[in-house]
């Protein structure tokens, strides 16, 4: 069965060419023009991964809008953003959103092409046909890949897919630093440092709202990030 790749794009010749050159890539891709066409369309069933633009026509912000709403249902599903709105802000705001990434209009189809190839591979990873697995335990966190949960307390923590690769990358190597580098090979994206550190301040803010005395991931200025060992 394929992939099935939704793209809500205000544009027709931009939404029919990213619609032909997904085809051609085996996917099975549906365009919609506006934020209530997709909402009607995904009522009963959610793609396999959603690109937005964020403007929509007069509905400038509908894209973060669309991003809102979808993650409100659903923690996993891919979400990604392809846009010519390149500011720092709207970056930050779509990741804040919960987006997985966010490209520009200017990125070519072959890479394109493998940003949504390696989010659906962490996806295939993430959440692959195991029930049970290893859990990944660093005192009140409890994390396994397999079952795509995060866990902090006995509490679950939603994690989008990118988000959980990056408290998986850190976690995992308990007292080491990681540069935002690592946790972009790590998480199988490509963004500027700006972009990582807007993830972990979205993970830090998901782990306080469960336990406003969480501290276990430390920035260390100019190298990167690590989870703390205890004590």
């Amino acid at each position: 069965m394929p992939r099935r790749i939704a793209i809500v794009e205000d544009e027709a010749a931009i939404r029919h060419n990213y619609q032909d050159a997904l085809r051609i890539q085996g996917y099975q891709v549906a365009g919609y023009a506006d934020r209530q066409s997709a909402l009607s369309a995904f009522h009963s069933r959610l793609p396999d991964m959603i690109i937005i633009d964020v403007g929509l026509g007069d509905d400038v912000e509908g894209g973060f809008e669309l991003c809102r709403e979808l993650r409100s249902r659903s923690r996993t599903l891919p979400i990604m953003f392809l846009t010519a709105r390149d500011s720092d802000l709207d970056v930050i705001s779509g990741l804040r959103l919960g987006a997985d990434d966010y490209l520009t209009k200017d990125i070519s189809l072959p890479h394109l092409m493998a940003r949504i190839v390696a989010l659906f591979r962490r996806v295939e990873m993430l959440s692959g046909e195991q029930t049970s697995g290893t859990w990944l335990e660093r005192g009140k966190l409890r994390l396994s890949i397999e079952r795509m949960e995060v866990m902090w307390d006995s509490q679950p923590v939603p994690l989008t897919v990118t988000e959980l690769w990056i408290v998986h990358s850190l976690a995992r190597r308990l007292g080491h630093v990681r540069s935002r580098q690592q946790l972009m090979d790590d998480a199988s994206i490509l963004v500027d440092d700006q972009t990582i550190t807007s993830h972990v301040k979205r993970i830090r803010r998901k782990f306080n709202s469960l336990d406003d005395s969480f501290d276990k991931l430390d920035t260390v200025y100019g190298a990167g990030y690590r989870w703390k060992t205890p004590g």
